[in-house]
């Protein structure tokens, strides 16, 4: 929804101030505003309005001498505001004006009621609560410089320049001066010991469609990505019916490096079930290429997956954000409850199982959260996630583990899942789209993506180079040619070693081949309909 930059202390040149918002100015193309406050610190909102389009202006004003900015969506603000907010006077339809009156309302201790994806900072006059959205779908930063002046930003280009050390804020917390960080969420999954509730394939079904359902909220034009793997294609089918309900027709769109790709393949079958309105984006492999160093820039990491999937994904966002759609739906989080990632099935033991599955959700905001959210809104789009939805996680993690396993339905991932939505009456799906192998973004744009891609940075970087690696970069030294050129890239626009340690390496667990690509897994089967595994039906 936006990108939001807070300086905190006094002396800093507003100015200044503003200049390093406008670097997040992609987040917010709609609108840019920043407040001096009484204290000398300094707020900036670059704004990419989603529900309130005429008067939600960054930053906002609570009561009295409260000021907030935000980035994301609380899908509950019309149920706060007609309950426990509404003896508060509003000045905005905006969303976001409810984290302002709940801090005035109840101090620090208020993010628990919200349910959205959020980040956030309120500051009244010496005092000042920033907060995270519990998964960490939305980004946050934070900084000290060497005044001891505290920032906070959405993105890390913001304040890398202007902080002797920052770090990565972490989700499911708030910070304040007198409290330090606060860890507020505290789900029941978390004992890593608590998968005891009993497989409800109906329950599941409902709470994915009620996550979704609420994810529709806003005045703007809405889409979905749908690659035609199982956990896109299920929520381009729910929102889809919901579309339909109100009479509108849902635009999807597909990515590959050419129709045959399978990805693009697998999208068409599923979108011409759906009656959607599809769009099929192609792109080459040279085209993938001369955009990695932006890419980079703007997704922030050097995580080899994260770089693989960010290009195709930055392509496929500026195409939808050109055809006018300002909101998408995506499949993020369904393979990290459910098992789904290929290298699970070789999970050693139950335990093992559910400890790695809470353990990449929890991790989410490294990786795949990260990519999607900064590719996006790149390009002024926002991104939204109904598998994490954490009434969702509740129904969901907590299943018997040996529901979850794919050996328990003869190698089949997300068996469960699929289940839940194998309907013979009114089907969501096709079934040889509901039952397709579990296919990573970057692989099913086309296998030719990635082999080609590994080929590009071989010729990039000298043997020389790679054997000076763990001298050049200490920490998480790259150890492949790929991820050499990626690292330098990187450096090259965040050079701090605080930028360097944001960064979290993705690799698959239980398999000899570490490299993150799902074919790395003897598993994989090769992307066609013909190859899918027989399903288990009983």
């Amino acid at each position: 929804m936006s990108g939001l930059l807070a300086v905190i202390g006094k002396g800093k040149d507003p100015k200044l101030v503003k200049e390093l918002s406008e670097r997040m100015s992609h987040r917010g193309p709609d609108e840019s505003d920043f407040r001096i406050m009484e204290n000398g610190g300094v707020l900036c909102h670059e704004s990419l309005s989603i529900i309130d389009l005429n008067l939600g202006k960054q930053p906002i004003q609570g009561t009295n001498n409260a000021w907030m900015i935000h980035d994301g969506e609380i899908y509950n603000y019309q149920e706060l505001k007609d309950t426990i907010l509404k003896d508060h006077n509003f000045r905005t339809e905006s969303d976001s004006e409810v984290i302002v009156h709940l801090y005035e309302e109840f101090g620090y201790d208020f993010c628990n009621k919200l349910d959205g994806d959020f980040a956030f900072v309120v500051v009244d006059g010496d005092k000042y609560i920033a907060g995270r959205d519990p998964i960490g779908v939305k980004p946050l930063y934070y900084g000290l410089d060497e005044r001891g002046r505290i920032y906070f930003s959405s993105e890390m280009k913001s304040i890398a320049d202007q902080c002797k050390s920052f770090s990565t804020f972490p989700p499911g917390h708030y910070y304040t001066a007198k409290t330090g960080f606060v860890k507020y969420y505290h789900p029941e999954y978390e004992d890593h010991k608590n998968a005891t509730q009993a497989l409800d394939l109906p329950l599941i079904r409902q709470s994915l469609i009620n996550a979704t359902s609420k994810r529709l909220l806003g005045n703007v034009p809405l889409g979905v990505v749908l690659s035609g793997g199982l956990d896109t294609s299920l929520i381009s089918s729910i929102t889809s019916r919901l579309l339909k309900e109100k009479g509108q027709k849902l635009h999807s769109f597909s990515i590959g490096l050419d129709a045959d790709a399978p990805d693009n393949t697998a999208a068409r079958k599923a979108a011409a079930f759906l009656g959607t309105e599809h769009h099929e984006i192609h792109f080459s492999v040279e085209e993938g290429v001369q955009i990695l160093e932006k890419v980079i820039y703007h997704i922030e990491t050097y995580d080899i997956i994260s770089v693989r999937s960010g290009v195709p994904m930055y392509l496929l966002s500026k195409a939808i954000a050109d055809a006018g759609i300002k909101v998408i739906l995506s499949g993020e989080g369904a393979d990290e409850i459910f098992g789904g990632h290929l290298y699970f099935r070789n999970a050693p033991s139950e335990e093992e199982f559910q400890d790695e599955s809470i353990e990449r959700v929890q991790k989410l905001f490294t990786a795949d959260l990260l990519r999607a959210d900064k590719t996006t809104m790149a390009h002024g789009l926002e991104v939204r996630f109904p598998f994490l939805d954490t009434d969702f996680l509740d129904t969901t993690i907590r299943i018997k583990t040996e529901e979850k396993q794919p050996k328990t339905y003869d190698g089949v991932e997300k068996y469960i899942l699929r289940k839940a939505f194998d309907t013979t009456e009114d089907p969501y799906l096709p079934q040889e789209v509901l039952w397709r192998q579990k296919e990573q973004f970057s692989d099913g744009v086309g296998y030719k993506w990635v082999d080609e891609l590994i080929e590009y940075c071989a010729a990039q970087v000298t043997d020389e180079q790679l054997a000076g690696a763990a001298a050049e970069f200490p920490y998480l030294s790259p150890t492949t040619k790929e991820a050499y050129l990626y690292r330098s890239i990187f450096h090259k626009f965040y050079p701090q070693i605080s930028a360097a340690q944001t960064v979290r390496k993705w690799i698959p667990k239980w398999q000899e081949n570490l490299d993150p690509s799902g074919r790395a897994n003897a598993a994989h089967l090769k992307g066609n309909f013909e190859s899918v595994k027989a399903v288990v039906t009983a």
